[in-house]
Order: structure tokens, then sequence, then C-alpha cells
């Protein structure tokens, strides 16, 4: 096992790991733990009362942070020759179809965001393998295949976030940076709480949102009780 740093451990002598924490209080917490030497992410963990081997439980949706992410997306858009022009007036970072395809299927992934076409989707759907497990594959659910791709861009480029439990019925996405003000990390938290909610399938039973944990990048992770009209 690596070896925790002082920043953690200084972080870790201020909470308590046994305690259930606010939303606001988890948030302050996070706040005011030691400083990194970079702007650490708020990220959220969830386990969700799924389960993982079938099919018609996966979740899988996005949502609107009215604050951002805090991190510059790269936007790659799979697209026909005449779309082209839309998605790189949109703020495309990389448009192209086969050529892109070819890339990615050689290894490269230097991008953080995938909107194809509906007509393009025959083609991309071979990277699978590449794309599916780094949560990058372009999905209806998500908004990430359509015709519209101005629209996608400038969502993809502004708070738009994107999320996919993994294999074990969990969940793990950044919804921010420690530099912003407590109440924008809170606004993201909720806004991401209220897009998980409501892509809960609707074959899952009993309680959706298990647990839920914030911490920083480099910091211990607080337990959180969530307000009443967010618990389902």
């Amino acid at each position: 096992m690596a070896k925790k740093g002082k920043r953690y451990k200084d972080s870790l002598a201020s909470v308590d790991l046994d305690k259930s924490y606010t939303l606001d209080e988890a948030v302050s917490q996070l706040i005011d733990m030691p400083k990194a030497k970079f702007a650490q992410s708020v990220e959220v963990s969830v386990k969700l009362g799924v389960d993982p081997k079938k099919s018609d439980q996966m979740v899988r949706g996005s949502c609107k942070l009215p604050f951002g992410t805090g991190k510059e997306r790269k936007v790659l858009v799979f697209c026909e020759a005449e779309k082209e022009q839309e998605a790189k007036n949109s703020g495309a970072d990389f448009v192209g179809s086969q050529a892109l395809i070819d890339k990615i299927s050689k290894g490269w992934v230097e991008f953080d965001c995938c909107i194809s076409t509906p007509s393009m989707m025959k083609n991309v759907s071979r990277l699978g393998k590449t794309l599916g497990p780094r949560g990058l594959m372009p999905s209806l659910k998500t908004g990430s295949v359509t015709d519209n791709l101005s629209s996608a861009v400038k969502d993809a480029k502004g708070g738009k976030l994107d999320f996919k439990m993994n294999k074990s019925g969990a969940l793990n996405t950044g919804v921010g940076k420690v530099s912003f003000s407590k109440d924008q990390i809170v606004a993201n938290i909720t806004a991401f709480i209220k897009g998980l909610i409501q892509s809960k399938p609707q074959s899952v039973k009993g309680k959706f949102i298990q647990s839920i944990t914030l911490s920083l990048t480099m910091s211990p992770g607080l337990k959180v009780n969530l307000p009443k009209e967010l618990q389902v």
C-alpha cells in the first residue's frame, strides 16, 4: 500500500471518519483541508442499490452542473463531412469520421467527451472496447448521439456532466474544484444527485442511493447524509 503524505495525514486528523456529515458540513470540511499545489477536484462516490449483473439496472445519464466542472474539456465529434464546419464553429476540438475512428482504434484517447451523429454510430460502435470502459462511448441516454451538434458541443464545453456506474454498482465522478465557493460546490453536487435520481432504472426497487462519500483528489472521504428531498 502506498504511503500517505503529510497533507493527507493532516486532512485525516481534521475529520471524523465515523461521522455522517450534512452536505454543507462535508463541503466546508473539504474546503478547510490543507491546500495542495494544484486545484483539487471535489469527487462524489456513490454506492447504488442496483444489481450490476442485470442489464436493465445499468445506470447511465447526464446532468448540467450550474457552475461547471472547473476543467476545460476536449470534445471530439464524429460526423459526416457536411456537418464538420458546424461542429468546428461550435467549439469542437477534434472533428472527423473514419480517420478519427482509425486513430482511436490504435490507442489515441486524448479527449474528454465524444459526440456522434446517429448515422455515424454504426462505425463508431466498433470502438466500444476502447471508449466504453472510459465512459466515452456516445449514447442517446446522455444526449451525445444527435444531429444537433451545435447544442451538444456547447453543452459538453459548458457544465454538462456524463456519468456511468461501474461493474460493482458504484459511481465516482468529479463535480467541481475545491477553489469554488461552498455554495457553488453544494449546488453542483445537488444538481448531480438530482440527475442521478432521474436516471434510476424502473426495475430498481428499494433504496437507490445506498451511500454517498465526498472527497478531494488527495483527501480522505467523508460520509454524507443527504437531505430528505434527495433520498431515494
